[in-house]
């Protein structure tokens, strides 16, 4: 059996080749195997728990409440974070916080504001 690519979507290792396109039977999601691949490895941009593209200089607001290493206490839900700058990793934000300084968030707990 062959082992095909995982969905650019969904990431799921369920799909297979129909003949002319690659399918993927939990979010049918179709693809052409053959396009360029570096074109979809560049629209992954960051984006918050909306969906929204996030940028260089954004604000955004922690959505729920973020324990801190080292800290005695959390970020708090709704705590506005400015001028944010997008890096690579697991915690793509990089910020400062007034009160905790510098640190990396995920930008699966922030909103765009």
């Amino acid at each position: 059996m062959a082992e095909f690519p995982p969905c650019p979507e969904c990431r799921s290792e369920m799909t297979y080749h129909d003949g002319t396109l690659m399918n993927c039977p939990e979010c049918d999601h179709e693809w052409n195997p053959e396009e360029d691949t570096e074109s979809q490895a560049e629209d992954q941009s960051v984006r918050d728990v909306n969906g929204n593209i996030l940028e260089n200089g954004d604000s955004v607001v922690v959505i729920k409440d973020l324990p801190v290493k080292g800290a005695p206490k959390s970020v708090k839900a709704g705590t506005k974070v400015k001028n944010i700058r997008l890096v690579d990793g697991e915690h793509d934000i990089s910020c400062k916080i007034d009160g905790f300084g510098a640190m990396g968030l995920k930008s699966q707990f922030v909103r765009k504001s």
